[in-house]
């Protein structure tokens, strides 16, 4: 057929009718034009919406018009009764279905697409009259559907093709209680319509039983029958009444073609909580599922996954979601084992997960519920279901264990790193199992566990299959990772066994590695032991490939057992300087290991640390000074940033205020200054220099900032003698190249000296000298520097917090400020308007005490509020709500008067803050706010409510408004 004439480019001008919606139609979809498409797809959209729509529709689903026309015709039918049902009157309503069921009738035998939204349509229909208007809509579907005869009340035609007819009832019957789920409707009316939907199951119930069952039915029909029902359950009509049908299901697992469609109906139908008040309707099931056992194992042995993966679906359905309820029913118990022992069969599917199988990680959840279930009765059935329930525990540790084995290295290397990610995760699964498990099977389960080990590791043919030697240290790590073990009495055994284990294989090693670190606070206990394990670990650490799992479970032990290391820092000292200067580990282990070796040198005698700590950093500095004097390129730019990353991770654990005891050394000062002081104040001229040549590399600059964020960070007060080079530093670098790290680096420089006096000299220059700096930037292009004011706005809020009387200097201009911060509210970027807001909140807390604050919030309040507002009514993200509330109430609190006074004349102004307010609306949000002067949390919930008014979200349980 040829396309009628194309409306041109701009079709939004034309009058709606049928020719130009058709015209737009061929547009959207044969023009190749993007443009042309989207104004198309503008202009039908708009068209859908208008009253000519009731019209059009009807014409666009002629016979001689193409499919595509035909389902936009069907599609505007839909959303005219969804969206636009009050352009009717209540006697227009008969015509209507009459019209849409002769149409269905005429299209039951395709296009398809058209058929399915004609029938979405007299279910939104149904639903728009349900149930005074149209009592029994299915029943009336199912009438006029009749294949023998004409439905006369109707005046709809009879179909002349059986099947054609039973496709087209089943999609009608399918599509209604779909179209339930995705409406939108009030709380009260959904439930009144799920009371009269769920009212006709028994009618929709009989017609898919007797399609089901007759002999005549085709695979088609019996896959849609299927659907139907998954369509249903979603209503929660109850299982007692339906529970046949639900039988009859079982019936269609052995058809191939209906096999997948079944299994999702059939778990849909038991996986509903309801259906735990019908138990005789469970316990008629249970024997078909259970009759699916030797289907299932005919399956995994033929290597049919998909058999198989069906099956234990259903039975982890009715096993999981019925745990308690088939508990209770003693008389049925050996049933529930039967089907237990089923799961645990699917738990141990053969095969590597997830390449050879993927069926055995649907079941875990299963064994959390069922030992939930089983602990939550009194001690007296509990201790009966225990005797029963622990032995299946057991064997399923063991298949637990066995599925966790990696397979072979050659095979192993062969897998997709998607494949391996999968089953990273996966051996994560049942390691959170494992650890459950044990709450039910106690102290037995370890003491099973080493014993396995001590038979595995004496036994040279046993100990050759390192799988399986990895599979129960596994199971130890799982257990000990969560587990309090102090006092198991197998840990001493297990710490003796492990030197005896050979660590060739790399993911062996690992899991050793892990199994020592999980052991950490044990070993804290018991630092005796420690001789027999730091050798095992310090060998690792010089294994690139060991690198995470070494380094890890160093950091772990230098942590919980530094008091009990001083016999041992040498020879850690020693391995982590040779592997750092050998480059064995990247960058971010490097890290790590400095932060280990920080808690180490913590934990030594005070005049030990600093020889042990030149002797370790020393390489690195002679690097670093190297770097400086060569020219500036990425690969040397990635050397600078590596080496002060690994001083930053050191000085960020190095605590020498703490005694070797591990408590809080004396609070005394100090007589001498802290090692790392002494470093940074060796290092200063180096750093200096450094950034002479890297000032313009942001990444750079904030790494050295790094080093002395943490310093400060971990040495507080101790940091002293440093702050005055420091300060001076800092305020040169910054009004060279402002950026946010050095902010953020005064900003702590300021929380923890801004109260100490011999200080004050130095932080009053620091902090005039950012401010100075920083307004500059606010001047010109603030918005490209969003880091920078968010760093900005946290520095005075710090500075209000911690030294509110540094805002009395002639030197700080506290309009500017002022100003900075409202600029910074209007970011885009929610960090800054957060953090714009927190400066807010202490300049108001801090304006009743300081009269230079109070008269510019006296002056400029209103713009405070109209910024606000601004941002509330959808300027800014939703996210910052709560610090926008916390604001408004620094406002209500301290001046309400003025408050309402800026409310009110922010809020005149049409459309402000939003198009979608009414003024009722407005005056209603002023008087909640000024209200919730003491109620942080009705200010919130106003807040909330409001700006979702305003993004024109009114169905959003605002409806105070």
């Amino acid at each position: 057929m040829e396309p009628p004439a194309g409306p041109g480019p701009g079709p939004v001008e034309l009058e709606v009718t049928a020719e130009n919606v058709e015209s737009a139609l061929y547009q959207l979809y044969f023009d190749p034009d993007m443009e042309h498409k989207n104004v198309a797809q503008k202009w039908l959209t708009q068209a859908q919406s208008s009253a000519q729509a009731w019209r059009f529709c009807w014409v666009l689903l002629g016979p001689d018009k193409i499919p595509e026309v035909q389902f936009f015709g069907a599609s505007t039918l839909h959303v005219k009764i969804s969206r636009h049902w009050g352009d009717l009157l209540s006697v227009q309503h008969d015509d209507l279905r009459m019209q849409l069921l002769s149409q269905i009738l005429h299209f039951s035998s395709g296009p398809k697409m058209v058929l399915t939204r004609l029938c979405v349509a007299l279910a939104s229909m149904a639903l728009n009259l349900i149930p005074q208007a149209w009592s029994q809509p299915v029943a009336d579907m199912v009438k006029a559907f009749q294949p023998q005869k004409p439905d006369s009340e109707d005046g709809a035609k009879a179909c002349q093709d059986p099947h054609s007819h039973c496709m087209t009832l089943l999609e009608l019957l399918t599509v209604l209680p779909e179209e339930f789920q995705s409406c939108r409707l009030a709380q009260a009316r959904r439930a009144q319509l799920r009371d009269a939907l769920t009212g006709e199951w028994s009618v929709v119930c009989t017609v898919l039983r007797q399609l089901l069952q007759s002999q005549d039915s085709s695979d088609q029909v019996k896959e849609k029958v299927l659907r139907c029902l998954s369509s249903w359950v979603g209503l929660d009509v109850p299982l007692g009444g339906s529970h046949e049908l639900v039988q009859d299901c079982f019936s269609t697992l052995s058809n191939p073609a209906l096999f997948g469609t079944a299994v999702e109906t059939i778990v849909d139908s038991i996986s509903q909580p309801d259906c735990q008040r019908y138990v005789d309707a469970l316990l008629s099931l249970m024997p078909l599922v259970l009759g699916l056992y030797e289907q299932l194992k005919a399956a995994v042995q033929d290597g049919d996954m998909e058999t198989s993966h069906g099956i234990c679906r259903i039975a982890v359905a009715l096993g999981e979601t019925h745990s308690r309820v088939l508990l209770e029913q003693l008389d049925h118990w050996q049933e529930y084992l039967a089907l237990v022992n089923m799961i645990l069969f699917c738990t141990g599917m053969p095969g590597h997960f997830p390449v050879n199988e993927t069926t055995s990680s649907l079941t875990l959840t299963f064994w959390y519920t069922l030992q939930d279930d089983i602990l939550s009765f009194d001690e007296e059935k509990q201790a009966v279901y225990l005797q029963v329930y622990r032995p299946v525990y057991f064997q399923l540790v063991d298949v637990l264990l066995r599925k966790s084995h990696y397979p072979c290295q050659e095979e192993y290397t062969s897998w997709s790193s998607d494949d391996k990610e999968q089953f990273r995760i996966y051996r994560v699964d049942i390691s959170d199992t494992l650890m459950y498990v044990y709450e039910m099977l106690g102290a037995e389960l370890l003491s099973n566990l080493y014993d396995r080990l001590g038979r595995q590791l004496m036994d040279p043919q046993l100990s050759a299959v390192w799988q399986e030697t990895e599979a129960l240290l596994f199971g130890f790590q799982s257990i000990a990772e969560t587990i309090d073990v102090n006092y198991s009495d197998v840990i001493p055994g297990l710490i003796g066994l492990i030197p005896r284990i050979n660590i060739s294989n790399v993911m062996l090693a690992d899991t050793v590695m892990y199994t020592i670190g999980s052991l950490a606070e044990w070993l804290s206990d018991h630092p005796v032991m420690l001789g027999g394990i730091l050798p095992m670990v310090l060998r690792g650490l010089a294994k690139a490939e060991l690198s995470v799992s070494s380094i890890s479970t160093l950091k772990r032990i230098c942590r919980e057992c530094r008091s009990d290391l001083a016999p041992y820092a040498q020879d850690i000292l020693s391995v982590s300087q040779d592997v750092l200067v050998q480059e064995v580990h990247k960058s971010s282990q490097c890290s790590w290991l400095m932060q280990a070796l920080g808690f180490l040198l913590s934990s030594l005698p005070e005049e030990q640390i600093l020889g042990r700590l030149l002797s370790l950093i020393s390489p690195h500095i002679q690097q670093l000074g190297s770097l400086v004097q060569q020219e500036a390129n990425p690969t040397n730019k990635q050397s600078i940033v590596h080496i002060l990353g690994m001083l930053s991770s050191l000085f960020s654990t190095l605590e020498t205020s703490r005694c070797s005891d591990g408590s809080e050394g004396a609070a005394s000062p100090r007589l001498t200054p802290n090692p790392v002081v002494v470093v940074l104040q060796q290092v200063f001229a180096l750093v200096q220099n450094l950034l002479s040549r890297w000032l313009h590399d942001s990444e750079v600059v904030e790494a050295v900032c790094g080093v002395f964020d943490k310093s400060v960070r971990t040495l507080l007060h101790d940091f002293g003698p440093m702050v005055g080079q420091l300060s001076e530093m800092l305020g040169q670098i910054y009004s060279t190249f402002p950026q946010a790290s050095a902010l953020d680096l005064t900003r702590q420089l300021v929380h923890i000296f801004a109260g100490e006096e011999h200080h004050t000299s130095n932080i009053r220059s620091l902090v005039h000298a950012m401010t100075s700096a920083t307004l500059s930037i606010f001047q010109q292009e603030p918005r490209e520097h969003p880091d920078v004011a968010e760093s900005f706005m946290h520095l005075h809020a710090q500075i209000l917090r911690r030294r509110p009387d540094l805002y009395q200097s002639d030197q700080l201009d506290v309009k500017a400020l002022f100003f900075c911060g409202i600029l910074s509210m209007n970011f885009p970027e929610t960090p800054t308007v957060k953090a714009a807001c927190f400066f807010f909140t202490e300049f108001l807390s801090r304006c009743k005490d300081m009269p230079v604050l109070d008269e510019v919030l006296q002056r400029d309040g209103k713009l405070l509020t109209e910024t606000l507002l601004q941002a509330i009514g959808g300027g800014s993200s939703s996210s910052p709500m709560e610090q926008f509330s916390d604001v408004l109430l620094g406002l209500n609190r301290l001046c309400p008067s003025r408050l309402c006074e800026w409310l009110e004349e922010s809020l005149q102004a049409p459309g402000f803050p939003s198009v979608h307010v009414t003024s009722e609306q407005k005056l209603t949000f002023t008087q909640q706010i000024l209200r919730g002067q003491t109620n942080k949390r009705e200010i919130k919930e106003s807040v909330k409510a409001f700006s979702l008014l305003c993004r024109g979200l009114q169905g959003s349980g605002v409806s105070e408004f």
